[in-house]
């Protein structure tokens, strides 16, 4: 197996596997996605609500804020509180807690907007969880597909025919780019437009990633811990067979 850095940025990384198959590419996927525990809001106990929306409305809003911290592990649970007066609109930065290295992923994620004399006030608890669980405990988004073979003919007869056919971004000095089409995700868009200008074939072996964090952690860590959990999976399952 061998992993190629394509793409790395903040919140999003691409990434090429080789020597691996569908199965083992889908796994990989679910378990970022459904098994890498994050932080977020689970219990809610208001004390004042007077504004447009219903407590369980309010607290399934608060549930979904990405909260990013250092320190948090199975047993731990965070408290926020919350107490804001209208009028104006009231942010994700009014969470307050007595744990410095929890904080919301994206301060000014609105709640509500308050009105004159209108009050929200309220007590949060966070705890680990699992996207398995429920999605407000993903850290991100996922998806992967088999590596393309690009095959590019910028001198075919036809070019000049097709070229105003293709993205504008598939090209590169006039001419279409394998590593521009890649890169801004255009091989459907290009595909099937002309075979003897571009034409692509699909490994069954070699598979892009295309992780993308909601901000809880960066998209290295989400890798890592999924595939952490992916190696003590196979290990008790190998204890099992051998209990057999």
């Amino acid at each position: 197996m061998e992993l190629k850095i394509i793409l790395k940025q903040k919140d999003k990384t691409n990434f090429l596997i080789k020597g691996i198959n569908y199965s083992y590419a889908n796994s990989i996927r679910r378990l970022i996605t459904a098994d890498v525990p994050t932080l977020a809001i689970e219990d809610v106990s208001f004390k004042k609500n007077n504004s447009i929306l219903y407590d369980e409305i309010i607290a399934h809003r608060i549930g979904l804020i990405p909260l990013k911290t250092s320190g948090a592990d199975e047993k731990s649970k965070i408290v926020f509180t919350f107490k804001e007066k209208g009028p104006g609109y009231v942010y994700a930065s009014s969470l307050k807690t007595k744990d410095k290295s929890c904080k919301p992923v994206h301060p000014k994620m609105p709640i509500v907007k308050l009105l004159d004399k209108q009050e929200l006030e309220f007590e949060a608890t966070a705890i680990l969880g699992k996207g398995s669980e429920h999605m407000k405990w993903s850290p991100g988004t996922v998806h992967f597909v088999q590596e393309p073979k690009i095959k590019i003919n910028n001198k075919s007869s036809k070019f000049e025919e097709y070229k105003d056919k293709y993205p504008s971004k598939a090209f590169k000095k006039g001419k279409l780019d394998e590593k521009n089409i890649l890169n801004n995700n255009l091989v459907d868009a290009c595909e099937c437009i002309n075979k003897d200008i571009l034409n692509i074939e699909y490994s069954n072996e070699n598979f892009i990633f295309q992780v993308e964090s909601w901000g809880q952690m960066s998209c290295e860590v989400m890798v890592k811990k999924a595939l952490e959990i992916f190696n003590e999976q196979l290990t008790e399952f190998s204890k099992l067979m051998k209990k057999k």
